[in-house]
């Protein structure tokens, strides 16, 4: 009996070592495996829409204070690659329009919002051809889209704008297929943040800043 037992015991006692190398081999495996890399919330799931309203340094600098907003690069659209120079354009019959493209993440911020701070703080839509003292096409209130849901969206928002009367002069925004966006000089990338002193900017930009804050203190970043 006392032979059986041992015997039995020495069993027991090899299998629980068996199953302590077998798991302690698992372990290691596992340990010894690469890691799968984070998965990145809302990773490629980004969206772009283009938007010109007079010149693109205020345009560019409401966006870029906009939460949600991940880039905005001033840009010329509408036109040829020749003409996508600042020198030319300025001169107002390239078909160009200053624009920003603004890539934008739609899980904390909406296109309709967007276009809600596009229409009230931006720029003005109901200016044909200019925006304050800058007058030429290239000053346009325009929407070049690139799908036709955005085509849609914008012309609701332009639909309910009107309907609404929310301004005293019919709205002037045109949309238009964006075929290229050709982007503008270096000079002008970021331009407010790099001339916060500069007239123009003082005078013409830094109230759209504010008006942001004020009217949408919930998605105003500095």
């Amino acid at each position: 009996m006392k032979t059986q037992t041992m015997t039995a015991s020495a069993f027991k006692i090899g299998l629980l070592l068996a199953l302590a190398i077998g798991i302690c081999s698992v372990a290691k495996a596992y340990a010894a495996a690469p890691a799968s890399p984070p998965a990145q919330m809302g990773a490629d799931k980004n969206e772009t829409i283009v938007l010109a309203g007079g010149c693109f340094w205020g345009v560019e600098a409401v966006f870029e204070h906009t939460k949600g907003v991940e880039e905005v690069v001033s840009g010329y659209a509408g036109g040829k690659a020749e003409s996508a120079r600042y020198d030319l354009i300025s001169r107002g019959d390239t078909g160009h329009a200053e624009v920003v493209k603004v890539t934008y993440d739609p899980n904390q911020i909406s296109l309709a919002r967007l276009l809600d701070i596009y229409f009230n703080v931006a720029h003005n839509p109901t200016e044909l051809n200019f925006q304050g003292p800058d007058h030429g096409t290239q000053y346009r209130s325009a929407v070049f889209y690139t799908t036709p849901e955005q085509q849609k969206a914008v012309t609701a928002k332009i639909a309910e704008l009107e309907a609404g009367q929310v301004f005293s002069a019919p709205v002037v925004t045109t949309l238009e297929p964006l075929e290229v966006l050709y982007p503008a000089e270096e000079y002008h990338q970021n331009y407010m943040a790099r001339n916060p002193r500069q007239p123009y900017i003082l005078i013409h930009d830094a109230p759209k800043l504010k008006n942001l804050q004020k009217t949408y203190p919930e998605i105003y970043q500095e």
